[in-house]
């Protein structure tokens, strides 16, 4: 059966079992869309197409599955670089397809003509530039298995016009093979059993969670292993969903805008077992402060990120769910032991404990203005356990991470790694894409919601009930904040001095605007914009210089806090 490169392509998606792509339209993927029109995939097309990957990207992180966006070549490839960049950050497995100019004037400056193999190697895991017809299919299936498989991430795929039109006999490959690209997934029997007889030893024992948690799946293989040793856990801000927030042995977040308890655990730990997760800057704060008197467990998929930030005293590569059952399997041979562990740390999650009463996390209510904690946390009262929360980056985002209580795995999507502005809004809609059913809610500053605002005409169209908080300082607030703490209070640029009316604008989208200015309009309002049908703005005023806290200033040690008072 011959078919051209276009219909080859949806083929091949519908093998891959996609059944949403995002994108948008343009003359170098025209032939695409035309033949879309036959296949059952179902395509949302956004008003941007950076909004398109980020949409994408909150499907992958919601499902589990590859988010696959489409875009036309030039401008609309290159606006496809900052969500391929927020993906490729936070390991999201994505495949990104972009249109190119025949490849007859690939390198003449061709109308709409740019370099995406080039412009895009340092953030995908690997791209392709499809010259031959014939090799479309392999191209294809080499694309998603790289994008699921080990240390998940964005892939590329640039389609010069003039291939889509040729034509070939349509044959998919059941598997294939990639010289020099073989994850581990097992993890090395030998390290795990020394990574037991390391936690049986140990008296000031604690987990280190990142990211990569949540996109093993592993909350099964965690929980089991923390429960059987009484192991407290911290996680890292792409980490949050994955282990219950209410659980006892759970300490919230760590790093830069941790809880007290958090940081003061990790600096006084004797082993650190770091469980997918790299080590960044925003989690270590000083280097040389960092869990000083600890030995150091690392088990990743990607074993370029072992000893990339840190020392490590034992490395393990392999699959983290996988690594993690048998960890706890390896235990659990030890029975005794394992209950002279529990016993022997007693007084360490006494400790712990300790310090959580004296420094909680907490803020100073008010009754004359809205307070972003309070909001935050009658959002969390409100909802349903199973609801799907995505951030901007700012100041909500820390509020939301420090003070909403997740349950659920993947119910977490915020922008880590990169740190992008305007990713929460089309991530959850991406999201909510997915899952029609559930509760989605894009927790949004002023100055992010404005980076693609546009995307509320998406949701109208589509019927897509996100609900959307702005938390409204009119201040880029995180910037604010730094201004004010080691810039002595110089707000050069932060002040959003036009008060944008967000209600008028849900309106002139078709949406519903609500606006809250008083602490006790909070509750009702939220609970008006929940129960009301269709995407929902809901815009609170709140006080303009309140700062995110705990805080750990730049080089300092995460023993060194700025506490709220």
């Amino acid at each position: 059966m011959k078919l051209t490169g276009s219909k080859i392509l949806l083929e091949c998606l519908l093998r891959e079992e996609v059944d949403t792509v995002f994108g948008y339209p343009g003359g170098t993927v025209i032939n695409i869309y035309n033949d879309l029109m036959d296949y059952p995939i179902n395509h949302i097309l956004n008003r941007h197409e950076q909004a398109a990957v980020h949409a994408a990207d909150g499907y992958a992180r919601a499902t589990g599955k590859v988010g696959v966006a489409i875009a036309t070549s030039g401008p609309g490839a290159t606006n496809t670089v900052t969500g391929i960049a927020t993906a490729y950050m936070d390991s999201i497995p994505l495949v990104v397809i972009t249109g190119q100019v025949p490849t007859a004037l690939i390198g003449n400056d061709a109308f709409q003509e740019a370099d995406m193999v080039g412009i895009t190697r340092p953030i995908t895991k690997h791209n392709f530039l499809v010259r031959n017809i014939n090799e479309l299919t392999t191209i294809v299936k080499k694309a998603f298995h790289i994008a699921r498989s080990g240390r998940p991430g964005p892939v590329l795929i640039d389609f010069p016009k003039d291939v889509q039109l040729e034509s070939a006999t349509f044959s998919y490959p059941d598997k294939i093979e990639l010289v020099g690209y073989k994850p581990t997934v097992g993890g090395n029997a030998r390290q795990i059993e020394k990574a037991a007889r390391m936690i049986l030893e140990a008296r000031k024992p604690l987990i280190y969670v990142g990211g990569g948690a949540v996109l093993s799946d592993a909350a099964q293989g965690l929980r089991e292993l923390a429960e059987l040793a009484q192991l407290p856990v911290t996680t890292t801000l792409m980490a949050k969903s994955i282990f219950p927030s209410r659980h006892p042995l759970c300490l919230g977040m760590l790093g830069m805008h941790g809880t007290y308890y958090s940081n003061m655990a990790v600096t006084n730990c004797d082993l650190l077992i770091a469980a997918g997760a790299r080590f960044d800057d925003r989690v270590t704060g000083k280097i040389a402060t960092f869990a000083p008197s600890a030995k150091i467990i690392h088990i990743d998929i990607d074993p370029t990120s072992i000893k990339k930030n840190v020392r490590v005293d034992l490395p393990i590569v392999g699959h983290l769910n996988d690594v993690l059952q048998k960890l706890a399997g390896k235990m659990k041979e030890q029975g005794e032991k394992v209950d002279a562990l529990v016993e022997r740390t007693h007084g360490w999650r006494s400790e712990i404990a300790e310090w959580k009463k004296a420094h909680p996390m907490k803020y100073t209510p008010s009754t004359s203005v809205i307070k972003p904690q309070f909001v935050i946390e009658k959002i969390r009262e409100l909802t349903r356990d199973d609801a799907i929360i995505t951030t901007e980056v700012g100041q909500h985002q820390m509020w939301t991470a420090q003070f909403f209580d997740f349950i659920q795995p993947r119910t977490f999507l915020t922008s880590g790694g990169l740190g992008t502005m305007g990713y929460g809004l089309p991530a959850a809609l991406g999201a909510q894409v997915a899952f029609r059913d559930r509760q989605v809610i894009d927790i949004s500053g002023d100055g992010s919601f404005q980076m693609n605002s546009q995307e509320l005409a998406t949701l109208v169209q589509y019927r897509l009930p996100v609900k959307i908080v702005i938390l409204n300082n009119n201040f880029l607030g995180m910037v604010r904040q730094w201004q004010e703490m080691f810039f002595d209070r110089r707000y050069s640029q932060t002040c959003m001095e036009l008060p944008i009316d967000f209600v008028k604008l849900a309106e002139a989208y078709g949406a519903t605007g609500l606006r809250a200015e008083k602490p006790d309009e909070v509750e009702s309002m939220i609970k008006k914009g929940l129960e009301t049908p269709g995407p929902v703005i809901m815009e609170f005023r709140i006080s303009r210089e309140e700062n995110v806290l705990p805080m750990v200033p730049p080089a300092s040690g995460l023993n060194e806090m700025v506490l709220a008072s």
